[in-house]
């Protein structure tokens, strides 16, 4: 087939990202078929003039959204679901749019490299910058900041986020719609009182314990549900008799899976089928993909207001401030302004203006580039490092996120062999210097794996907070311990 592609040479948007906008809405409008081969990345940069790394970096966008699949020696093939969306009209213009104690102890925390797949790299963080803003703010007479505020926080600084998320995710609200709290727990816990007190909630397993333990902590159900290659298996959850699911299609935790496109409008489907069910997106790890763009939010394909958009700070600046933020579907912000609107905002307004500064200013975008560069370099790394465990161990979740995720290549074994060998793998990682984290401390305590889904040993190997030298004494240190 032939692709009739207008290109704009003058256009801001760059070529390879103009050559995978127009295929993917010629997907979603049907007018290139489910199953249908698309031309070759050299027979389409030839009919394009342009290189042939341009086509194929469209296609790498199209592969991580989950709209075409590769066939080793055979080229692209277009996915497609059965059922695509109702169409809605936009609701409305964007405007301006723990781990818990790890398993494994250090006899001595100094030294021995941790990989560990929670922190963060701090060593390029703008102090300066962000201690001449907070001078800033703090000439002249400034008291509205010590004032209580409003509820939701700073309009200001709700109206940059809006803007930039839109801008970078896709993201679709006003700033009405947007909630800040200090940190997701807290979120999650407001969110209560909104949804209400009797709810059944979705949630992989594997998963995010901290998550978990907040709903738990609330008093709702929580149901494990099979996860599949594509994320969340929404004909395990038809059959959940969960009203809410709580998903990370970006980059889920731990599996590092990028949910796609038919994945994610499944999901949506199942959630308009009925008034009370709602998918959380938790925004997990969005900001750092290595290759082309990152992958647009779930949220930016609702058009029903089916999707409570969950956004933190904490990775892509500092865990310490503490800033997060929820995005709520118009029909339930009439709750919130109903049942929990009376409840403060629990972020410092000094924190606030800041944030809005930082945001607003270009501040954030530089930090985030800055620091986007620095993991990709140290992914690269790891995946180097890392090809003489391809015999044994199968190497997922790269391309995006902080960690990347090892899987030993064992059949047979029941749940609680595989436990017992992650624990192995770890002991031996220890007595070499080495701190790896095995997937038995992501899965949900008393839960059992869900039918149908491998339960593999796995281990986590997080790379954020280490410098090139201790990627790799670390994994020489694992390669030696584990006899590679």
């Amino acid at each position: 087939m032939e692709l009739e592609i207008s290109l704009d040479a003058h256009s801001t948007r760059h070529l390879y990202e103009q050559i995978y906008e127009y295929i993917r809405e010629e997907i979603r409008g049907g007018r290139i078929a489910r199953g249908e081969k698309l031309p070759s990345t050299r027979a389409l940069s030839r009919s394009l003039h342009v290189s042939r790394s341009t086509a194929e970096l469209a296609y790498e966008q199209l592969l991580a959204e989950g709209y075409i699949r590769m066939k080793r020696g055979s080229g692209a093939y277009v996915l497609g679901i059965e059922n695509q969306l109702p169409v809605f009209s936009d609701i409305r213009d964007a405007g301006e749019a723990s781990l818990s104690g790890t398993i494994i102890k250090a006899d001595s925390e100094q030294d021995i490299i941790d990989f560990s797949p929670r922190k963060i790299d701090m060593s390029c963080f703008p102090y300066a910058t962000w201690r001449r803003i907070l001078r800033g703010l703090m000439t002249g007479d400034r008291s509205e900041m010590f004032e209580r505020g409003d509820a939701q926080g700073d309009y200001e600084l709700r109206r940059a986020i809006a803007h930039y998320f839109h801008l970078s995710r896709g993201v679709r609200c006003r700033p009405e719609q947007i909630i800040m709290g200090a940190g997701n727990d807290y979120l999650l816990m407001l969110l209560r009182g909104i949804l209400g007190d009797h709810r059944k909630i979705a949630m992989e397993n594997p998963t995010y314990l901290r998550a978990f333990r907040v709903f738990q902590s609330l008093g709702y159900e929580v149901g494990a549900v099979r996860r599949d290659e594509s994320g969340m298996s929404c004909e395990a959850l038809s059959l959940s008799g969960c009203d809410a699911a709580y998903v990370m299609p970006a980059h889920q935790y731990p599996s590092g899976i990028m949910m796609p496109y038919p994945r994610r409008m499944e999901l949506l489907l199942w959630a308009q089928k009925r008034e009370e069910r709602y998918l959380i997106e938790d925004d997990y790890d969005s900001e750092f993909r290595y290759r082309g763009n990152p992958v647009p939010a779930l949220q930016s394909l609702d058009r029903a207001g089916k999707v409570i958009y969950l956004g933190t700070f904490s990775k892509s600046i500092a865990p310490a401030i503490r800033v997060s933020f929820l995005i709520l579907p118009e029909k339930l912000l009439d709750v919130y302004h109903e049942k929990c609107s009376f409840v403060s905002s629990t972020i410092s307004r000094i924190d606030q203006s800041i944030l809005d500064e930082f945001i607003r200013d270009g501040y954030y975008e530089r930090y985030l580039n800055r620091m986007r560069n620095r993991y990709r370099a140290k992914h690269d790394l790891c995946m180097e490092l890392l090809q003489p465990f391809a015999e044994k161990f199968e190497i997922s979740g790269e391309g995006a996120g902080l960690h990347l995720i090892l899987t030993e290549k064992i059949s047979g074994m029941d749940p609680e062999e595989s436990r017992e060998e992650e624990l192995r793998l770890a002991a031996l990682a220890k007595a070499a210097g080495v701190r790896v984290y095995p997937s038995e401390e992501m899965y949900i305590p008393g839960m059992p794996v869900p039918a149908g889904q491998k339960r593999m040993p796995q281990i986590l190997l997080g790379f954020a907070a280490l410098n090139e030298d201790d990627i790799r004494n670390g994994i020489a240190a694992l390669q030696r311990a584990w006899q590679l």
